[in-house]
């Protein structure tokens, strides 16, 4: 408890927190607010002295040791050699947390204080919009892909809850322990006399949510029955979102509790063991002083918190944590001094480490998120931290306080010679010395400042007028009553232009305003040239020197603990929780690795995707965006049982899917595959239904299949459209009879009958219509055998090629060139009259075995798809020429989703993937900056109008780049990030309450990485258009984008 109230609070204070925990009886809600009040009660400092000293405060590690008090300087004198001292170190320290953490102190103090307001701004308003995912009406987009993790869904705010069940769950030797878990036989007397007893109804929720997780048809299951017992346990709202680090103690101590009782039952009489406890907790050896006694003791340890402020990666964080107080203070006698070191005596199997990444403002009374960069390994070596490896230890930590001593003052030496002067403006000393040769080497100016512009500037004669002594000075140095004026004193003796070696490759600025010394002789000039050549020669092998120490001591500190007798204990990092957002709000995500798969995983809600070790370090370190790692989860790398299958002792098989399960569970999870199968039996009797429906309404409209082949729902997956407006039919057909496709159909078959005639004089009507089918296929197969650019795509204009490219069955082609010769519109002579009876004659005569009708009409519903995804695409780049995102957005949407589709047929079936995706991406980059302009104005209505823009249009669309992220473009995933990061950027920058809270309320919504989509607008009704327009507007909005936006792509 006092851990957990330490890392909440921030406070390292143990007498106070100890207090807060009497006064709030083991109530760690009741403690913070204990504080809270404790410190809302004490004098307050104004907000600047508390940004002075909150940077060093904020970690108990910061100021202890030599170091610190070397840096302390005493100002209450008035010597100031002293107030420049402390300016410089105080630039110095600035300078060395900016190279540390890429943070400056003054970015720092405006997060913090914006940070606070948008939590309290949060924390006043009356309403909270709290989003909850809805599950995709169609059950096979739902479907779980073969040997791929389940995900969890999001029920609401409920991200932390996946992360860190995700990454107990992959822990396989814990997973078989919940899965084999079976309740106590006297469960009844336990929950009365248990103070919880909402753990064993959990344990047996978590049981039944882990099966479906092992072996669900699912791609990603629903938690919401074990969350709401978890949610009872937190007094919070179901909107807030869990603090993780309460939560997975929380969960922690039920399992331990569960198992106790399990334990305790199965061994009366001895002593129980605890599966959670010998998993999960290990021991250290607690060494040290308190006031001037030493002890020695053991103590347990589960989740081991660590510092972030002021280290740079995890061994630097766990060094300090391992020691309290000052580390002297262990070796000496001297009564009232206190200092302990830990070590671990027994790690457990399972090591987890708590980044306090979260710190409570004790000022300001809120909490705050630590933005700083904290490095760690895939492999930790744990060996320095262990009892047994005490002595050497000790003695490789000497070493390095004594080399960080030495660096320090290397560094402090160093940056005399980097930054010299007095003032708080510096520059190097070799610049000094240089600048100082170029002031003395310049020209001579007049003797005035005022008069160094002459009209002529020269003397009469021509030459060069000789520099003048000041008017304060005598005509005879020798004579002080001379009563001459100054422009009749004698000038010295002039100067010849001397070679100068560090200055000659410079070139002078303007004469006119260069300043120059008064008066300076030759040999003068000489010997400073000499002297400071020399001092810039010595000042700058000086500063190598030093430099290449420095770089020698970091080497030897980073080799310090890499020989082989410290590198046997090797911990291998299994998965990472990260945080994106600021304290009051955002998102959760895990990072877990895969030892079947030897590859990173992300787990995103129902998200499951492929990840890499620079995804994991780009989100996890810190000091990038808004994201971070907030705990890792290490586990032993010589017990390979913790991550792997056991394997069937009878069978010698690797156990997986339903095998892995109790008799119980296996029935549960086939009971509820059953179910969901049942579901997909369904849908697919709907779709059958409604396409029957469809095709006799067709007929007994007496239409063409061609012409009322229905809309695809290609977004029912992501899109819950009305019946009506998903289905709705457009007014073209791809085979038209149309006054608008009339010529262009006619010409065609016109000249293929008369090519056939002039080649078949003899033949009746059935030998020249055979012979015109020939030919028209002949010139069609050569146009799809063409490569041509998307402005001239022959698909546009004929069915024929796009069947031919995409290798339609023989059958379907004849009958398609059957139905064109058959068509009424041939019919203006006697011999085209004849050949389209004949043709119709054929048609009716085609038995069903022959023409697979279905298989007809599913070829030409998938032109008209084609057709219709044109469309889309059309009007989707039109609108974006004449820069109305807005509009064009959601054709974009569309026909990109319906493309996708016809793709995934075929390689032929759609248009190019990428241009496409190029202009939906650019559309929403702009849209995205048209809001942030308009929030920026913080007026109405345009403050309306920006947020309306986000919340409609922009976040909706991002889930649908980021839908199944390992196939996702990259730069689709790039875009995805510059939207998140603009709005991020706020976080920075002061702005008014109102800006505030529309931010506060919108950031979670932007940031949840979820690929659900909520809810969605209903496809645009589409134009009715011929074949030859919409091949002509096609073929010019894309040459004249081609045109302009050829760089771009």
């Amino acid at each position: 408890l006092l851990n957990q109230l330490r890392e909440i609070t921030g406070s390292t204070d143990v007498r106070i927190l100890q207090q807060a925990l009497q006064v709030s009886n083991g109530d760690l809600g009741e403690a913070v607010a204990f504080l809270t009040d404790r410190s809302s009660e004490a004098p307050q400092q104004n907000e600047a002295t508390y940004y002075q000293t909150a940077q060093t405060g904020n970690d108990r590690h910061v100021n202890v040791g030599s170091q610190a008090r070397a840096n302390v300087i005493d100002l209450t004198g008035d010597d100031k050699e002293d107030l420049q001292r402390a300016i410089a170190l105080s630039l110095e320290e600035s300078s060395r947390t900016f190279q540390e953490t890429g943070i400056t102190d003054e970015e720092q103090a405006i997060s913090r204080v914006l940070e606070a307001s948008i939590a309290e701004n949060k924390g006043s308003l009356t309403s909270t919009h709290m989003e909850v995912w809805s599950d995709p009406p169609n059950p096979h987009d739902r479907k779980r892909q073969e040997n791929c993790p389940v995900g969890l869904k999001n029920v609401g705010n409920t991200c932390w809850f996946s992360a860190v069940i995700q990454s107990l769950f992959h822990l396989l030797e814990f997973q078989r322990l919940v899965l084999q878990y079976s309740p106590p036989a006297n469960t009844q007397d336990l929950l009365c006399n248990q103070k919880e007893p909402r753990n064993l109804p959990f344990m047996q929720e978590l049981r039944c949510l882990f099966s479906l997780m092992v072996g669900s048809k699912r791609r990603y299951v629903d938690p919401s029955r074990a969350v709401e017992i978890l949610k009872g346990a937190f007094k919070s709202t179901d909107s807030q979102q869990q603090d993780v680090s309460e939560f997975s103690h929380k969960l922690l101590d039920w399992l331990e509790d569960a198992f106790q009782m399990k334990a305790e039952e199965e061994r009366e009489g001895e002593q129980p063991k605890n599966p959670m406890v010998e998993l999960f907790y290990g021991h250290f050896v607690a060494v040290g002083v308190l006031e001037g006694k030493k002890f020695e003791n053991t103590e347990t340890f589960g989740q081991y918190p660590l510092q972030v402020n002021g280290y740079k990666d995890l061994h630097e964080s766990l060094e300090a944590a391992m020691i309290e107080g000052d580390i002297e203070s262990l070796h000496s006698e001297k009564p009232g001094v206190s200092g302990q070191e830990h070590w671990f005596a027994e790690l457990p199997p399972v090591l987890t480490f708590e980044l306090s990444r979260f710190q409570f403002n004790q000022v300001l009374g809120r909490p705050e998120k630590i933005h700083n960069k904290l490095e760690f390994p895939a492999v930790l070596y744990l060996d320095r931290y262990l009892n047994r490896n005490r002595d050497i230890t000790r003695v490789k930590r000497r070493e390095m306080r004594r080399l960080k001593e030495h660096l320090l003052l290397l560094q402090q030496r160093l940056e005399r010679y980097m930054s010299y002067g007095s003032g708080p403006k510096r520059c190097p000393l070799a610049d000094v010395l240089e600048y100082t040769v170029e002031f003395a080497s310049s020209q001579p100016i007049l003797s005035s400042p005022s008069r160094a512009v002459d009209a002529t500037g020269t003397q009469p004669g021509g030459t060069a007028a000789p520099p003048q002594p000041p008017f304060s000075a005598s005509a005879d140095p020798g004579s002080p009553n001379s009563t001459e004026g100054p422009l009749s004193a004698p000038f010295p003796q002039q100067r010849v232009p001397v070679h100068k070696p560090l200055t000659q490759s410079r070139v002078l600025p303007n004469p006119l305003g260069q300043p120059a010394p008064r008066f300076i002789t030759e040999e003068e000039l000489r010997v400073l040239e000499g002297c400071l050549q020399r001092w810039r020669s010595e000042v700058e092998k000086d500063t190598r020197e030093l430099q290449g120490y420095i770089s020698r001591i970091h080497t030897t500190m980073e080799l310090m603990y890499s020989d082989t007798t410290l590198m046997q204990v090797p911990y291998r990092l299994h998965a990472v929780l990260v945080h994106e957002g600021q304290a009051s709000a955002g998102h959760y995500w895990a990072y877990i690795f895969s030892p079947q798969l030897q590859h990173w995983l992300k787990f995103n809600d129902v998200s499951v995707t492929k990840s890499t070790w620079e995804e994991l370090v780009r989100d996890s370190f810190g000091g990038y965006r808004n994201a971070s790692a907030y705990c890792l989860m290490y586990v032993d790398d010589k017990k390979p049982f913790l991550v792997q299958e056991k394997f069937d002792k009878e069978t010698g098989q690797m156990l997986s899917g339903l095998d892995k399960l109790p008799a119980d569970l296996k029935e549960y999870v086939k009971e509820d595959n059953r179910l969901f199968e049942k579901e997909l039996r369904e849908w697919d009797m709907l779709q059958a239904h409604r396409a029957a429906v469809e095709k006799l309404a067709s007929a007994m409209a007496g239409t063409s299949t061609e012409s009322e082949a229905a809309q695809p729902d290609v977004l029912s997956h992501t899109v819950p459209c009305a019946p009506t407006a998903c289905r709705q039919e457009s007014e073209y057909m791809e085979q038209g009879s149309h006054a608008g496709n009339q010529e262009h159909w006619r010409e065609d078959t016109e000249r293929a009958v008369s090519q056939a005639a002039a080649q078949q004089e003899q033949h009746g009507p059935e030998g020249l219509l055979n012979a015109a089918i020939k030919l028209e296929y002949g010139r069609l197969l050569w146009l799809a055998q063409q490569d041509t650019s998307p402005e001239n795509d022959p698909r546009l204009l004929y069915v024929m090629v796009y069947l031919i490219k995409n290798q339609a069955p023989k059958t379907i082609l004849e009958r398609t060139l059957l139905t064109q010769f058959a068509d009424r519109d041939l019919s203006f002579n006697e011999q085209c009259k004849n050949i389209m009876k004949v043709a119709q004659e054929k048609l009716h005569s085609i038995r069903p075995e022959e023409v697979n009708i279905e298989e007809y009409e599913t070829w030409h519903r998938d032109y008209h798809n084609f057709r219709e995804t044109t469309v889309f695409l059309m009007i989707g780049l039109e609108l974006f020429q004449k820069e109305s995102y807005v509009e064009a957005l959601m054709y974009l949407i569309y026909s990109y989703q319906y493309n996708k589709k016809l793709l995934s047929r075929g390689p032929y079936r759609g248009h190019d993937k990428e241009l496409i995706a190029h202009y939906r991406r650019e559309c929403l980059l702009r849209l995205n900056e048209h809001a942030a302009a308009l929030f920026q104005s913080g007026e109405e209505p345009e403050l309306s109008d920006g947020m309306t823009i986000m919340n409609e249009l922009v976040v909706p669309c991002l889930p649908l780049l980021l839908a199944n992220e390992e196939q996702a473009e990259e730069r689709d995933m790039a875009a995805v990030e510059d939207i998140r990061n603009r709005w991020c950027s706020y976080l920075g920058q002061e702005m008014e309450p109102k800006l505030q809270e529309t931010l506060t309320d919108f950031l979670p919504k932007l940031l949840d990485c979820s690929v659900e989509t909520r809810s969605f607008r209903d496809p645009p009704r589409l134009p009715s258009l011929s074949t030859l327009e919409l091949r002509e507007r096609f073929s010019r909005v894309l040459t004249s984008l081609r045109q302009t936006s050829a760089k771009e792509r």
